[in-house]
């Protein structure tokens, strides 16, 4: 199956269909995002703390969706994005602290309308590769104008410290055409180690 310049001619429906379902995803952003806001905003006011310090998000592009369906063997329809992929729709949260982390996604899962789907912690467990930060795909509803639609979101928690080490890493992938030289990848690894000790300290 071959990805071309012109992604949607392989998609099946066409590209009416897939910005169907990409607005779907965008709403579900908005959903997530602002319940974030809210807490953040709440924490403001009652406890003079921002444990927020930036959130950011994305819909992932046509190309990358198109590509990452093919290195799984999908097929190039509506089925496989809502149930080959669940990290279309992404929220990046930056905290300030360790505890922080911890703290808004308890809150943010623990309300009844976000479902919990998975969570992985590379803050205690980190990647070989040194990457530190919480992973979660929750699922949360929408509602449209005549129905109401459930929506999957990847959210990703770290710290400032974190976010800086793992922006560096994506960037030497990215320039090494992902194969990073073994002297730069160890020097890493150990620069991820010092930064989860400033983060210990500043906590």
């Amino acid at each position: 199956m071959e990805i071309n310049n012109n992604v949607f001619e392989t998609f099946e429906g066409g590209i009416r269909q897939y910005l169907a379902q990409m607005q779907l995803y965008d709403a579900a952003i908005k959903e997530v995002k602002t319940k974030l806001e809210i807490l953040d905003n709440e924490f403001s006011i009652k406890y003079d703390h921002n444990p927020i310090h930036n959130i950011l998000s994305r819909l992932k592009s046509p190309l990358s969706i198109m590509q990452k369906l093919k290195r799984r063997d999908l097929p190039l329809n509506l089925e496989s994005l809502k149930t080959g992929m669940n990290d279309i729709a992404g929220i990046r949260v930056i905290c300030n602290y360790l505890d922080d982390i911890y703290h808004i996604a308890d809150l943010l899962t623990g309300q009844d309308d976000v479902k919990l789907l998975l969570r992985r912690d590379y803050i205690k467990h980190p990647k070989p590769s040194g990457y530190r930060s919480l992973h979660m795909i929750v699922e949360v509803p929408i509602f449209l104008a005549k129905e109401k639609r459930y929506m999957r979101v990847e959210v990703q928690l770290r710290t400032i410290a974190m976010d800086f080490w793992a922006s560096l890493e994506h960037d030497l992938r990215y320039k090494s055409d992902k194969n990073i030289p073994t002297n730069i990848s160890t020097e890493m690894l150990r620069c991820a180690d010092d930064i989860a000790l400033i983060d210990g300290k500043m906590q």
